[in-house]
């Protein structure tokens, strides 16, 4: 799951990294996708530190994230050593456009933990640890943010948790403070309220913030929409697992989603699975 809403997501009619035990390699390996565009999966150093140059681009030049990173120009932390990096390129000009890193549940185990468990305490969801990825860092360039590239990733990320019999992916879900042209804590506790009502997460699964944002000293009655990417999460039938989180690096709120491809429509099942 990802961190920036900075993507129009479209509706349908580090150093060396570990060794792990799933499959990335596939037809998705080099595979053009629509409008000029590839996606892979890094196998070298260089292209993760590609997609690490976009990730610091998009997080600190863009939205303003103080990004404490050993690397000037990249956004890098301990979990990148341990994550598969999906990339999106444009042929044109090899640029990076596109990335999600995946934690699978194996090297959370060697990692110690998901970023997500930074976050929030994710006691609830013991059970489906064994099967459960983390998808997180989802960024796009601004030149790229028609949906090709954000369509082309969820594509991939089906594909990988199908072959590697992966069912249900989790992250928290960004919404920035400065939000359609509002700063300010507001927005974040108006979003939260509108998916509490529609969206949220039998209560088995629910999780806890370890920094809450003060929901009740806020006005949470905005006429707001949510961010794009939370939008096309929602629509991929992913749930809200409780109440956010304040993340003061970032500047910004954020919700812990689960999605699970079972819960996935019809018709994007047949989009990126062909079934």
């Amino acid at each position: 799951m990802p961190t920036t809403s900075a993507i129009a997501v479209p509706t349908l009619a580090t150093p060396t990294l570990h060794p792990l035990a799933v499959q990335t390699t596939s037809p998705l390996q080099t595979a053009p996708a629509r409008g000029g565009i590839e996606v892979f999966w890094a196998k070298h150093q260089d292209e993760v530190r590609a997609a690490q140059r976009l990730r610091f681009d998009v997080f600190a030049g863009e939205l303003g994230a103080r990004l404490n990173t050993p690397i000037a120009g990249h956004d890098v932390d301990l979990f990148d050593n341990y994550c598969e990096h999906l990339i999106v390129r444009d042929q044109a000009s090899g640029q990076v456009v596109g990335t999600y890193r995946v934690l699978t549940p194996t090297q959370a185990k060697r990692v110690g933990s998901f970023y997500s468990d930074t976050e929030f305490d994710l006691t609830r969801l013991r059970s489906l640890r064994e099967r459960m990825v983390e998808l997180g860092r989802s960024c796009v360039h601004p030149d790229h943010r028609h949906g090709g590239v954000i369509m082309a990733l969820w594509g991939a990320l089906a594909e990988f948790m199908v072959r590697n019999q992966l069912d249900t992916m989790i992250g928290c879900a960004s919404i920035p403070m400065l939000h359609n042209g509002v700063v300010g804590g507001d927005v974040a506790a108006s979003i939260w309220r509108q998916v509490e009502a529609t969206h949220l997460a039998p209560i088995e699964y629910h999780v806890r913030p370890r920094l809450p944002l003060p929901i009740d000293q806020l006005d949470s009655t905005l006429d707001v929409e949510p961010p794009a990417l939370i939008k096309g999460y929602l629509r991929l039938g992913a749930k809200v697992l409780g109440a956010p989180a304040w993340d003061p690096d970032f500047n910004s709120a954020d919700l812990p989603m689960l999605m699970r491809i079972a819960d996935l429509p019809s018709r994007y099942r047949k989009h990126f699975l062909g079934a």
